[in-house]
């Protein structure tokens, strides 16, 4: 009775086109609207909920490029110094004189892309665990940065380019970095939805032996995977120099939980497999509204990390109980 009985309660959501995982985000997200009026009358206001969506641009990029590393059932450690890596190196190719202004936020995309493909080379091809992988490059791309900078903070200022993506407006009284982070969006749902590579990482996910016996190349998903992680991290730190006008040693160290944090609440499974771009999304808001709710209670930056923690290791335990059932 029970096993005949299962499966139409664990499917009846899928019917219907709709993951409970991601309604119950977004549930969460008009609850925390709700407490955040009651702190302050100006919580849902258009001005601050557009700024709230230009804060939570930056966490969806670098969010985007961790879910699809997720989905393949590893982690990306190396997130925190590949995007001060892309901030630091675009700001210091727009201060070169022998390289054009416009190049510099290429050539930072292109180191968190180098990071990203030997993270992917060593987890895909040499069999590394991905927590160890990352958390190496992530401790040599610090190495590099601070040798790079003499243990100073850079001098480098952001160029016009990397203002104007993260400050601009094309679309008035909407950021640029709200258009960079909808064209990525957009693009990892083609990604997901629509491509081979997309079915393979869910498939690698679930079970990689299966996925490469029924002909995937698992391998070079694994590494793309990767490069890409690297590529939006650095992308998220181009934006940050932008906002802020100029790079700063250890400005990734704050996104690393937000980004797994964002991922998880989304409802893509920790072990891979399972999860949904537009669930990712709801995670972001959902933490940014976190992060701004713990301001308006001057929470410190200690217990936002205490509670980024806990919410990780709750959901860690809600999945393995799924997962057992």
């Amino acid at each position: 009775m029970s096993a005949a009985s299962t499966p139409g309660r664990t499917t009846s959501g899928r019917r219907l086109g709709v993951d409970p995982a991601v309604v119950v985000a977004y549930g969460c997200i008009v609850a925390l609207l709700l407490i955040g009026s009651i702190y302050s009358p100006n919580f849902l206001s258009g001005p601050y909920l557009l700024q709230q969506l230009k804060v939570a641009s930056f966490l969806g990029v670098v969010a985007t490029g961790m879910m699809f590393v997720i989905l393949l059932g590893q982690i990306d450690l190396s997130l925190p110094w590949v995007l001060t890596t892309g901030a630091m190196m675009a700001s210091a190719a727009a201060a070169h004189p022998g390289i054009v202004a416009t190049l510099s936020v290429p050539f930072g995309l292109a180191c968190g892309a180098a990071i990203g493909l030997v993270n992917g080379f060593a987890v895909a091809y040499m069999r590394v665990p991905s927590m160890i992988v990352t958390l190496a490059t992530n401790a040599v791309a610090q190495g590099l940065m601070i040798a790079y900078t003499g243990g100073f903070s850079p001098r480098d200022t952001a160029s016009p380019l990397m203002r104007a993506l993260a400050t601009g407006s094309l679309v008035p009284g909407v950021a640029n970095g709200v258009l960079v982070w909808a064209a990525v969006a957009v693009l990892a749902l083609f990604l997901l939805r629509r491509t081979t590579f997309g079915r393979a990482l869910y498939a690698i996910g679930n079970r990689e032996r299966a996925a490469y016996m029924s002909g995937l190349a698992t391998r070079r998903t694994t590494l793309v995977a990767f490069v890409i992680a690297g590529l939006l991290s650095a992308l998220g730190g181009v934006l940050l120099a932008g906002y802020s006008a100029k790079a700063s040693q250890s400005m990734g160290d704050a996104y690393l939980l937000p980004a797994i944090a964002a991922v998880v609440l989304g409802g893509t499974h920790v072990m891979g497999g399972k999860g949904s771009y537009l669930g990712t999304i709801a995670g972001v808001i959902l933490v940014t509204l976190l992060q701004s709710i713990l301001s308006v209670m001057q929470i410190e930056e200690s217990g936002r990390q205490l509670i980024y923690g806990a919410v990780i290791v709750v959901m860690l335990l809600l999945y393995g109980r799924q997962r057992s059932l």
